[in-house]
């Protein structure tokens, strides 16, 4: 099995890589279109600004390559955030994949929460594959000022001042904006699971 992560400015790559050797997978890194088109499975990482990635990605022509992909994607953090409809973080239009806008945590929402989040906090309403063997309300590893509301395509909610999607799924997408990789043992399940797809 190929298994690829997209190679892009805004990618924590490293700490990925990591996580898969833990659960005995390797993966190529890159932003070749036909390798990416080749995998059997396709991460997309990130950590980092919205605009500036995408503007990345649709200067080599990654936008149109991720949109079109058939085999299972997962999005993780930014990258979720990126294949949603639009960003508030700089007023950012995004993949379009899911059809949800990404807001910024606001301080009447979160009154009493700091921003950005960053730690533990847990995921339910677990549904998809993607969380079999997972327990409702197990502890997983964030850290974003911004969230996709809940919607259609919410496969695991979390609540930081607000409820909001801890994942999502469509067709063969699927994102998350915790970080599996960082997730310890819940964490190496679910990359587990998306490999096992």
């Amino acid at each position: 099995m190929k298994l690829v992560i997209i190679k892009y400015n805004a990618g924590n790559i490293q700490s990925v890589l990591y996580a898969l050797e833990r659960i005995g997978a390797t993966a190529v890194v890159t932003d070749d279109i036909g390798e990416i088109a080749a995998a059997d499975k396709v991460i997309f990482p990130g950590v980092g600004e919205a605009s500036t990635a995408m503007a990345y990605l649709k200067e080599r022509n990654l936008d149109r390559v991720i949109t079109g992909l058939q085999q299972p994607v997962l999005g993780i953090c930014l990258g979720m955030q990126l294949m949603c409809r639009f960003s508030e973080e700089n007023h950012t239009s995004c993949l379009g994949i899911f059809d949800e806008d990404v807001k910024a945590f606001t301080a009447s929402a979160a009154s009493t929460i700091k921003i950005p989040q960053i730690g533990w906090n847990n995921i339910f309403d677990l549904k998809t594959p993607l969380f079999k063997g997972v327990n409702e309300n197990s502890y997983c590893y964030f850290v974003h000022g911004y969230y996709a509301a809940l919607g259609a395509h919410t496969i695991a909610a979390t609540e930081y001042g607000i409820k909001y999607s801890s994942a999502l799924h469509r067709d063969n997408f699927y994102g998350t904006q915790f970080h599996p990789e960082k997730s310890a043992g819940v964490g190496e399940q679910i990359l587990k699971n998306f490999i096992e797809l």
